[in-house]
Parts: C-alpha cells; structure tokens; sequence
C-alpha cells in the first residue's frame, strides 16, 4: 500500500466560498482525505486553524505530508467523525465533511473498493476494526445478503445477485465477486452504463463502514459544535446520504439551511475530474436557537 494518497477537492471553489473562511477562523476538515479542502481552507485567510479527522492511516499520513507549510496550523484525530468529541468549550467557525472514496482507496487494490484489479474482499476504511467485506459475502445468510444490496446498493437485482453469491462462495477477491455477479445477470444488464458489480460494491463498502448510521450520528452531534453563525458544507456522492443531509438540515433547529437548492458541479469540472459528476453540496448555519 504505498500509493501516494492524492484526492482532486470536488466542488471546491463553491465549498470554500460557502464556509466563508474568516482571518483567525477555526475549521474542522471531518474527512481531511489528502488534505485538499484542508488546504484550500488554510490559504483562504490568515490564521486559520484547522482540525483535520479521518479514519484511514494513509489520510493522516498524506495529510500531515501535504500540509506541512501550515504544520503550525494543523492537528489530526484519527477516527470515525461520528465519535469525535471536542474539548470543552471549543467551537468552530465552519465544518466541512466530504463524504466521498479518495482515489488512493479505490486503487490500492489490496483494499478492496475496487474490482478494476483483483483484491482481497477488505473495504475498511479504518483497519482497526474487525468487519470487512469478506466476512459479509461469506457468511451472512442470502435474505441478509440481498437486503443489503437493495437498500444500500439500490440494486434491482439484489435478490438473484444475493442468491449466486450463497451458492458460489467463498470468495477471496474482488475479481471473483465481481465475475460472479456479472454472470448472473441478464445482457443487457451486463452492457449497460456501468458494471453490473457497481452497486452491490457500493452497498459493501456502506455496510462495512457503518456509513449511513455514521452519517446520522454525526448530524445529531456537528451542529453543537459549531459557533452561533457558523457553517456546516457536506458533499455527499449517492442519493441514499444526500437524503440524509437534506432532510437533517431542514428538520433541525439549530441550522438554517444555505444552498435552498443543491450544488452540483459545473460541465467544466466534470470534464476535468469525471468523480465529481456524482457530487452534491448542501451547506447551512448555525443558528440560535433559542432565540
């Protein structure tokens, strides 16, 4: 695993402007990746302190690389974000959470997001803790299997996919379970617009790493966090987190939502960086709300 972790900031230029970075400011990056939001924050003004979390070893590492011009500025926490917990007393002026895979993730094949190269069946975003995709596809029962697949995945197929994968098990890499499931669906299913292993990829990384129950824990607690007049900005890349953050931001009273309409990446930026086509960015502010 000695990729360099490089992660292209999507929707930067909106985001930054969004979190309206102020001289002296304190900001916490919740997904600091390779550090390229963080950077962006810190160039921003002068000052600036910045927090940056993140589960993955490689991410804090690339970080506290690509940013040491502002070493001075910067602290890490490795972590789920949704267990951080500020000392007391301590606010910031803006929250960022870029809920994306970096590119590195995808493709240390040995990590197991990808089935472009054969892998092991891993997908930890932290590899401390137990739970890996290998462990799901070869042992949870098949109505567990296609549950996961249909509701994390939105994966139409889930019930034939999740039936080939219990008689063809175990498996060991990413290439095998990818091969399986193109061999069980239909042809043009096979040739549509993406591979017919996308989804249920998709669905094993969110299971793996808790992501949506992450996702919720954090939007009750991030709001606290902030100071009276503050900004939350979440870029989610699926329609199942994007409807978690829409929903929080209009339901909670602490936050007066920002982008009454989402932000999506413009044709020049999809062109320059095809991930970001998927991007949306939903920003709010901290309220009083007791008043």
């Amino acid at each position: 695993m000695t990729a360099p972790f490089h992660h292209v900031p999507v929707l930067a230029e909106p985001t930054i402007a969004g979190l309206e970075i102020k001289s002296g400011g304190i900001y916490l990056d919740c997904t600091v990746g390779g550090g390229g939001h963080s950077s962006l924050i810190l160039q921003s003004a002068e000052n600036v302190q910045l927090l940056g979390i993140d589960r993955d070893e490689m991410a804090i590492a690339a970080a506290g690389e690509n940013l040491k011009d502002f070493a001075n500025q910067v602290s890490f926490w490795r972590g789920n974000f949704c267990e951080y917990k500020p000392l007391p007393a301590q606010l910031f002026d803006g929250i960022l959470a870029d809920l994306g895979v970096s590119s590195t993730q995808f493709d240390v094949a040995e990590r197991g997001f990808s089935f472009r190269e054969s892998g092991d069946l891993d997908m930890r975003m932290d590899n401390r803790q137990t739970l890996t995709a290998a462990e799901i596809i070869n042992h949870y029962k098949e109505v567990e299997l296609a549950d996961i697949f249909f509701k994390l995945g939105e994966e139409r197929l889930s019930r034939r996919i999740a039936r080939q994968i219990v008689e063809k098990r175990p498996f060991k890499t990413t290439l095998e379970l990818a091969n399986a499931i193109s061999s069980c669906v239909p042809a043009s299913y096979r040739h549509g617009r993406i591979h017919p292993a996308t989804r249920t990829f998709q669905a094993l990384r969110i299971a793996v790493n808790r992501e949506l129950e992450s996702l919720e824990k954090w939007l009750d607690v991030a709001p606290n966090w902030l100071k009276v007049g503050g900004k939350i900005a979440v870029i989610t890349f699926h329609s199942l987190e994007d409807r978690i953050v829409k929903h929080r931001f209009r339901e909670d009273d602490r936050l007066q939502v920002i982008t009454k309409k989402v932000i999506i990446a413009t044709d020049e930026e999809t062109r320059a960086n095809p991930r970001s086509r998927s991007a949306k960015l939903r920003i709010a502010q901290r309220v009083d709300a007791s008043e």
